[in-house]
């Protein structure tokens, strides 16, 4: 049995030599084995893991808000500047029409050829931006195409399109202005 009064390095040297010798600790803490130094080891790793685990993830969190805050960006100025290339090919026309005006003492037939030449500038800006009149005349009446602003009686065969009172448009097959028609009014007692 060891001496009480024998400090504790003393003491061990009595224990058998495959026992693991404690090490002196000041007084209250118990001494620290080999399994505790490897728990406290792992702890120390996994809080180290843990908090770059949270660093990437803060990384990757201000990533994902600067991507957000591009593509609101990107989006704003797409639908911002999205006719700038209709309206750079719409200035040209306007120039040929200001032209036409300034002219002050030009013909009747000048003037018809000049606005007939702009018609075609006009036409073909529409073309290119995929803009296609919608002219229904002699067509089967299309609600989804056509507004009918009146029913009158002709030969034709009901719900034909008699009259265009203004031409409609369509920007890549969506109709963003339906012609306005008059329809043939079915004949007999009902109509």
């Amino acid at each position: 049995m060891p001496d009480p009064d024998r400090p504790l390095e003393e003491a061990s040297s009595d224990s058998p030599p495959d026992e693991p010798r404690p090490v002196a600790t000041p007084e209250g803490e118990a001494p620290e084995t080999g399994h505790e130094q490897d728990v406290g080891e792992l702890l120390r790793q996994a809080q180290q893991k843990a908090q770059e685990s949270h660093d990437a993830w803060l990384r990757a969190k201000a990533d994902a808000d600067n991507a957000r805050k591009r593509a609101q960006i990107d989006l704003a100025n797409a639908y911002k500047y999205a006719t700038e290339s209709l309206a750079s090919e719409l200035l040209p026309v306007r120039d040929s029409l200001e032209a036409a005006l300034a002219t002050g003492s030009a013909s009747l037939n000048a003037l018809r050829s000049g606005v007939e030449l702009t018609l075609k500038q006009l036409s073909a800006v529409f073309e290119r931006a995929n803009l296609k009149e919608i002219n229904p005349l002699g067509e089967k009446f299309d609600p989804h195409r056509h507004q009918a602003i009146s029913m009158l009686p002709s030969e034709e065969e009901p719900n034909t399109v008699i009259d265009v009172l203004q031409k409609g448009y369509s920007l890549h097959d969506r109709v963003i202005r339906p012609a306005l028609v008059a329809v043939a009014k079915p004949a007999g007692p009902q109509a």
